[in-house]
Formats: C-alpha cells, sequence, structure tokens
C-alpha cells in the first residue's frame, strides 16, 4: 500500500419559525426534498485554482473570523480549533476521495496488509523553535495520545502495539492486527481526532500542561499572542520547510460566534475570510458576487443526538416519533431559505458507501404514526416531555422554537435551553449532559475516523452512549480491511445498521463553508473547511 504521488495542490436567510399550526397543516403529506430556489451547490471544495489565480504576491496579514473561541492548542484536547495546522501542519494530507498523500511526511507504506507501517519523513525540517522535526517527536507525541484515553486521537492509536525510531527520518509502527486505514489518522484535520499534529518536544518539556496556549510546531506560522474572546496573532515562520512559503507575514484570528455578526464582518471588510457553520452564511456567500465560497458537500450531516443513557430517548420508539415528527419541508421554509439539503444518512447520496436500503430503512415523515408512537410510549408508563438543549447562535435559537412546535404537534411538551457556543460543546454535549441536543458533524472527506468516532461504542464522538456489538464488529472490519471493495461494502452495512437502531436523528447534509474576499487567493482546504495556510495570499 503505497501513497499517491503528491500533486502540488488540491484542486438560507435566517425566517420566522413557522407557527405551530402551520407544522400540523403542513404534516398532511410526506415531505418531498426542497428544490424551489435552490442554490447550495458544491463550488471550490477543495480550494481555488492556481493556474487562474495569477502569480503568488508576498506580504500582508490575513485577518481570519472563526464561529468559536479556541479552547486549545493541544492535539489531545478536543475542540474544534482553525488555528492549529498554521502552527503545526499536517503529517499527511487527505487526497479528494479520502485518499492519503504526503506532506511532512514524504511516504507511509505497509509491507504486510496492514499489521506494520513505515513512516518515512521529510529531511531537515525543524521546529520554529530550533530542534529537529524527527522520528522521536513523531514518536512522543503519538504515546501522548495514547496514554490519555480522553485525547480525541486515542481511538486511532489502540491498535498500536509498539513504535520505534529506525532512525532520524523513519519511524515503524507495528499494530495488534491489520489496519488498512492506518494512515488516515495522520491525515485528519484537528477537530476530528487526529494524529497529524507534531508539537515540538523541547517545548512539550518547558510546558507541559500548558502547551495548549504555548503551541510551538513545524508549520508556516508561529504562535505570536493570544487575548481570549479578542483575537490571536501569527507571525511567518522564518525557517519553514517548504521553501519560498508561506506568501503571508501573518494572520489574525477573530472568534466572532454570532453568526450575524460574522456575517457583517466579511461583507464590511472587518475580516478577510470567515468560516461558515451553517446555511445562513453559505446561501448569502453563494448569491454575493463580491465574496469567493468554498463548499463541498459530502459525508456528513446536521442531526440531532438522542441520549440512548437517559429517557426517554433510551426507547426506539420515542427516537422513530421524533424522527417522523420533523417536517424538513417546513424547516426548509422557515430557516433554510428553502434551500435545505435533505439528510437521510451519514453517507451522502453520491458516496460509493450509500445505498438505497439505507434510505428506505429511514422513517418518513408522518405525524400520525409519530402521534401513535408517542401514546403508545406514554401508555407503557413512559413520560414522552424532555428538555431540548442547543447553542444561543440566532439560527440555532430558533431550530429549538422549531422543534419545540413540531413536538407539540405530536403531544410532546418541549423546554428548551440555550448555551454560549463553548459551553454547549464542552458541559453539554461533550459530557452528555441532554436527553436531546443538535450537532454538525460534516462535511468530510473520509468513513474512517468519523463513522467509527460516531457509531462505536466507545467513540470520543458518540455523545448519545449508543451501543451495538454488531455495529462495533462492523467498524472494526472495515478498519482491518485493506480490501478496497470489501471496506465499501462494509460501510455500507454500518450505513444501513445506523439508519435501522436511529442513532441519531439526520434532517440535513452539513454546510460548514469558507467565504473569502475575492482578493484571497492560493486557498487549499479540506470539504472540513479545515485549510492548509503555507499557499495563502493576498492580491492586494
Amino acid at each position: 500500500m503505497r501513497l499517491q504521488n503528491f500533486t502540488s495542490r488540491i484542486v438560507a436567510v435566517l425566517a420566522t419559525v413557522v407557527c405551530g399550526a402551520l407544522m400540523v397543516s403542513c404534516g398532511a403529506a410526506e415531505s418531498a426534498p426542497p428544490t424551489t430556489g435552490s442554490t447550495v451547490r458544491t463550488i471550490n471544495p477543495y480550494g481555488g485554482d492556481p493556474a487562474t489565480e495569477g502569480t503568488p504576491k508576498r506580504g500582508g496579514t490575513l485577518l481570519l473570523g472563526m464561529d468559536r473561541e479556541i479552547v486549545s492548542f493541544d492535539p489531545t484536547v478536543q475542540n474544534a480549533n482553525q488555528a492549529a495546522s498554521a502552527i503545526y501542519d499536517y503529517l499527511l494530507k487527505l487526497g479528494p476521495e479520502g485518499t492519503i498523500e504526503p506532506y511532512l511526511a514524504k511516504s507511509m507504506e505497509s509491507p504486510d496488509n496492514g499489521l506494520t507501517w513505515k513512516m518515512t519523513l521529510t529531511p531537515g525540517v525543524t521546529f520554529s523553535d530550533g530542534t529537529p522535526f524527527d522520528a522521536n517527536a513523531v514518536i512522543i507525541n503519538t504515546q501522548r495520545h495514547i496514554d490519555k484515553v480522553s485525547s480525541p486521537g486515542h481511538q486511532l492509536t489502540e491498535r498500536i502495539k509498539s513504535m520505534r525510531a529506525v532512525d532520524a527520518t523513519t519511524v515503524e509502527f507495528d499494530l495488534t492486527e491489520p489496519t488498512g486505514d492506518f494512515a488516515s489518522g495522520f491525515a485528519q484535520p484537528f477537530g476530528t481526532g487526529s494524529l497529524a499534529f507534531v508539537v515540538s518536544p523541547a517545548a512539550l518539556e518547558k510546558y507541559g500542561d500548558q502547551i495548549g496556549n504555548n503551541p510551538v510546531g513545524a508549520g508556516p506560522f508561529t504562535f505570536v499572542s493570544w487575548v481570549r474572546d479578542s483575537r490571536l496573532v501569527m507571525a511567518r515562520n522564518p525557517n519553514y520547510w517548504q521553501q519560498g512559503l508561506p506568501y503571508l507575514d501573518g494572520m489574525e484570528f477573530r472568534p466572532l460566534p454570532d453568526t450575524e455578526s460574522r456575517w457583517a464582518s466579511i461583507v464590511n471588510g472587518d475580516v478577510d475570510l470567515i468560516f461558515g457553520g451553517y446555511i445562513t452564511e453559505l446561501s448569502r456567500g453563494m448569491a454575493d458576487p463580491n465574496l469567493t465560497t468554498y463548499y463541498g458537500s459530502a459525508n456528513g450531516a446536521e442531526w440531532v443526538y438522542f441520549n440512548f443513557a437517559r429517557a426517554p430517548f433510551d426507547d426506539r420508539r420515542m427516537r422513530e416519533a421524533i424522527v417522523r415528527a420533523i417536517n424538513v419541508n417546513a424547516l426548509s421554509v422557515s430557516q433554510y431559505d428553502n434551500q435545505l439539503q435533505p439528510a437521510k444518512s451519514v453517507f451522502g447520496e453520491s458516496s460509493e458507501y450509500h445505498t438505497q436500503a439505507a434510505s428506505d430503512a429511514w422513517p418518513a415523515f408522518d405525524l400520525e404514526k409519530a402521534k401513535a408512537l408517542v401514546e403508545e410510549y406514554r401508555a407503557s408508563g413512559g413520560n414522552p416531555n424532555f428538555t431540548f438543549k442547543t447553542s444561543n447562535a440566532p439560527n440555532r435559537v430558533a431550530f429549538g422554537e422549531f422543534i419545540q412546535a413540531q413536538m407539540a404537534a405530536i403531544g410532546i411538551t418541549v423546554d428548551l435551553k440555550f448555551y454560549d457556543l463553548a459551553q454547549f460543546s464542552s458541559a453539554v454535549v461533550q459530557s452528555n449532559d441532554f436527553q436531546l441536543t443538535s450537532w454538525v458533524g460534516g462535511p468530510w472527506e473520509s468513513p474512517y475516523p468519523s463513522t467509527m468516532r460516531l457509531f462505536s461504542s466507545d467513540g470520543p464522538g458518540n455523545y448519545g452512549r449508543y451501543s451495538n456489538p454488531e455495529m462495533d464488529k462492523l467498524l472494526n472490519q472495515a478498519l482491518s480491511t485493506s480490501d478496497k471493495a470489501e471496506r465499501t461494502r462494509l460501510y455500507q452495512q454500518i450505513e444501513l445498521l445506523a439508519n435501522q437502531d436511529l442513532i441519531v436523528g439526520w434532517y440535513s447534509r452539513g454546510y460548514l463553508s469558507t467565504i473569502a474576499k475575492p482578493d484571497v487567493k492560493g486557498v487549499v482546504r479540506y470539504v472540513s473547511r479545515d485549510m492548509f495556510y503555507a499557499t495563502t495570499w493576498l492580491d492586494r
């Protein structure tokens, strides 16, 4: 299994929530996918086209608006960090079809169908503190994920039996069992759980538990200062390993968690680029000729998490009732500017891992059936009323009110609670402190490790605490095989079982986007919107 040759570049307006009465009237028939006026589509999914952007210019500071404040730069701490790849760089890179390409590591290959792996690093690379980026550094950082069970990357290390530095630029991994997708763990975005980001061992020694506030890596930029809830400043790394890069002198990241304020900042020119989290920014960006939008509709979705450890959603009848009660057409009209792209599965309909059988297994919108399920649950002694928790972003508040109205139509009383995004992510979702909650999980490139994180019994993204031995078996088989056809077949079974068990409540594809001023060039990104910043430049 040898890596593919590395190419130089990878190439709704918020409306008022419909009243409860309208929700009932909209429920007379099964909803069909909304199409009228829809402009949302895949566009520039992996970045711009260097052939049409001109000769890169040097200098300038890029101003970026994030959708939340960063929790930490420590790769073993769970959080979404859109700036981490500027400090650390990736060991490997995911290609458009989830293939693995070289980056800081020149190659990663297995001679025995995934039982052992050899990673070869680019020679002569140093961290920004001047210390060598070598095999020992990779081992030390991987060991941190092994030792820290709470690390989002821990699950990626569970099959590592031993590691050794063959020489300064070669790491050998000996696994407990064949793992055909092992290399993918070294190419994943920061927020999904990744082994790709290597911290300077000297900095780890110096800062200890404070490394998350004092990051030192081998990326295109170096850490300068950080005032939480205000700005994060980075400067060009003069000793960056890719000769002639980066083009920018520096970057400044600003947390802009309010959707409307974030949009106003890009329109008004307060920032040069924003990371969009919802269809609100995406649909507006696509309609604005003065902006460049980057978006790829792939796997993943927006969904609601059911808490399998708490009533009422430990009962499948109630999970099915919620799915059948959500009128996707009404949701699209009221909150997605009639542009919602419905989701019935973890995989997009164009994915090789998707089957019609999975779509057929997904419960259709049916208010009468939903009411019957609720009454059956109530008759058995259950209380169907629940609390719905989500963030206090305006579109999430509107979504919560929509859920409240939809549930009222089937006889369920819903209490709403809203939190700022950082508190919501950590204290609510990741702490399993909910009955029903909302989440955005995608787009993303490859089925592993995302499905493993979401569906496996010990998955770090399995916030609903779902557990099924059959699912765990399928996930492990898909991870183990080196046969592409067999892997595809297994993920199709995983998709079907996920829908049969109603692990989460899919309702829409994900809309993670990057929206920039037209003079921002050289954008290279994942569909998850994580970026490679070395090639970015300003045409000014």
